[in-house]
């Protein structure tokens, strides 16, 4: 199994049961990183997370509520673990009242701590930026901030996913890889 992988998509497109076949597919003994906690004040939310819930019960799955401390709880997971991140839009959301400073500061904890961490992981994280600008400014920086997470993590990641439509596309084998911005033409791609 690849060390990092993300899996992306747009919502209820089937990204986290696809994770969660990469973690059983891992043969390790799998974590479960929530970054939302439950809100009972949020029957719909409770919801939500009840469903996730009902996919792994059969499984032998630690789950750990993680809303802010990403970076850390990666880089202490045991070696003969596999770790599955869902979802980091929530992580983002969880995030969202640090000022830009903060943000890029957080975002490149995260992704250096995936330098030392010993166990794979696996993320999980929602296309918000294919429709329309979001009206208000928190959205704005909501999916600006996602936007470029993921980019970020898909440049560092072993495989990236697509899910969408019901179907898992591996992106690292059909895709050509963006290095440092915007790809020129014509030019060859760096791997």
């Amino acid at each position: 199994m690849n060390k990092i992988i993300l899996v992306t998509g747009p919502a209820r497109s089937g990204k986290s049961e696809w994770a969660e076949t990469l973690a059983m597919q891992s043969q390790k003994s799998a974590i479960y990183v929530a970054t939302g906690v439950i809100d009972h004040k949020d029957p719909e939310w409770v919801a939500r997370i009840a469903q996730h819930q009902k996919r792994r019960e059969n499984l032998a799955w630690k789950t750990l509520e993680v809303p802010v401390n990403l970076a850390a709880t990666i880089e202490q997971a045991p070696e003969n673990h596999c770790l599955l991140v869902d979802s980091l839009g929530t992580w983002v959301a969880n995030l969202l009242e640090i000022d830009d400073v903060e943000w890029q500061r957080a975002e490149q904890e995260l992704l250096s701590c995936l330098t030392r961490g010993s166990c794979p992981v696996i993320f999980v994280a929602e296309e918000t930026g294919w429709g329309v600008v979001p009206a208000y400014p928190l959205g704005r920086t909501f999916r600006d901030r996602l936007g470029g997470l993921i980019r970020h993590l898909g440049s560092v990641a072993d495989t990236v996913y697509l899910v969408t439509g019901g179907h898992a596309l591996n992106l690292s084998q059909l895709g050509i890889p963006l290095s440092n911005g915007v790809k020129k033409p014509g030019e060859q791609a760096k791997k």
